[in-house]
């Protein structure tokens, strides 16, 4: 275990010393993103046990894929740092290094080609993990040219700004919705529906620090890996840590209550919308303490300047409307149902 190279550094290597060489005078992009914990930097030595190994995507003319492709396969070693370079991958055995044209891994990834321009329904389609594979990771080398991989990369860094006002407000929204319910749940003793609700308030408080922070959400088996890698984000770790330890609703309502005076907080010094007071308040004469997400919800709506997104219903991106995988790994029916969600049209 202690001897665990990250994925990134293997790969790196990988390519400078194995794969550089063979694909001398081709003109490529090397790059390891797309899916696997490696890209994210969360791999540890458990990663090691599966689908895992030197990896690298190398990019080319989509005319040249299966030429590359034999011989990348044909010149590869057995092993490298004590990895086989030909490997098991989703069940499959393959090699450690993919060939592909750019364009179609790209459509195939997301559903569109980002250096062809990024549509509404483009960013509102694409899923947060599918944004992270693509944006995260590291380019080892980008040969194609002013389109090439890091032209891509660079169009995904991050939403525009009224795009990111409406995502964040649809995930005030998502608090909203349910902030009560805590204290309801608790008030006639079914804390176990209070405590599933705080659990599920929890991530939508978590996914908001990071949407703040400019950071893709991951899915969920990273969030709250992703969570402590924020900057300053160990207070708001320990608020919603205490609010899912809670055994009573009180407990729970306080540690989501100091949850959301932080992200409150942090909205206000992002500046992208009106200053609202952070504290939280009664739930209308009931005995509950909320944020009121609404005014975070309302007050972003209100700064958005593109009327298109202004008139869209407070709904969101592929993520806020489902957290179904079979949805969000198929870029055909993400974006499907997002367009017809929020009535966009390619």
């Amino acid at each position: 275990m202690s001897n665990f190279v990250p994925g990134i550094e293997l790969s790196r290597a990988f390519y400078g010393e194995v794969v550089a060489p063979l694909v001398s005078g081709v003109a490529h992009s090397a790059a390891l993103i797309g899916p696997g914990s490696e890209v994210l930097e969360f791999d540890t030595a458990r990663s090691a046990d599966h689908d895992w190994g030197p990896r690298v995507l190398l990019f080319v003319a989509a005319e040249r894929v299966a030429e590359v492709e034999a011989k990348v396969v044909a010149g590869l070693p057995d092993r490298f740092g004590g990895f086989p370079t030909v490997f098991a991958y989703h069940e499959r055995v393959r090699p450690g290094v993919t060939v592909v044209d750019l364009g179609g891994w790209l459509v195939d990834r997301l559903g569109f080609d980002p250096r062809q321009g990024v549509s509404l329904l483009d960013w509102l389609s694409a899923p947060w993990q599918r944004l992270a594979e693509v944006t995260g990771g590291e380019v080892f080398f980008d040969g194609l040219g002013e389109r090439g991989l890091e032209a891509a990369r660079a169009a995904l860094r991050w939403y525009p700004p009224d795009v990111w006002r409406y995502v964040l407000a649809c995930q005030w929204q998502r608090i909203c919705q349910e902030e009560p319910f805590v204290g309801r749940c608790g008030e006639v003793g079914d804390e176990l529906g209070s405590a599933v609700l705080g659990a599920r308030l929890a991530r939508e408080v978590m996914r908001l620090a990071l949407l703040l922070r400019r950071r893709y959400p991951p899915y969920a088996k990273w969030l709250g890996s992703a969570l402590a890698r924020l900057p300053g984000s160990a207070e708001l770790g320990e608020s919603l840590g205490a609010a899912v330890a809670a055994r009573s609703w009180r407990e729970r309502e306080a540690g989501l209550s100091a949850a959301y005076g932080r992200v409150a907080a942090l909205q206000n010094r992002m500046a992208l919308a009106e200053r609202l007071d952070e504290g939280v308040r009664g739930f209308f004469d009931r005995p509950f303490q909320v944020i009121g997400a609404g005014r975070f919800v309302q007050a972003l709506m209100a700064s958005v300047s593109d009327p298109v997104i202004r008139g869209l219903p407070v709904t969101g991106c592929v993520d806020q409307l489902s957290d179904s995988t079979d949805l969000l790994v198929a870029p055909g029916r993400a974006r499907a149902v997002t367009a017809a969600m929020l009535g966009l049209t390619a």
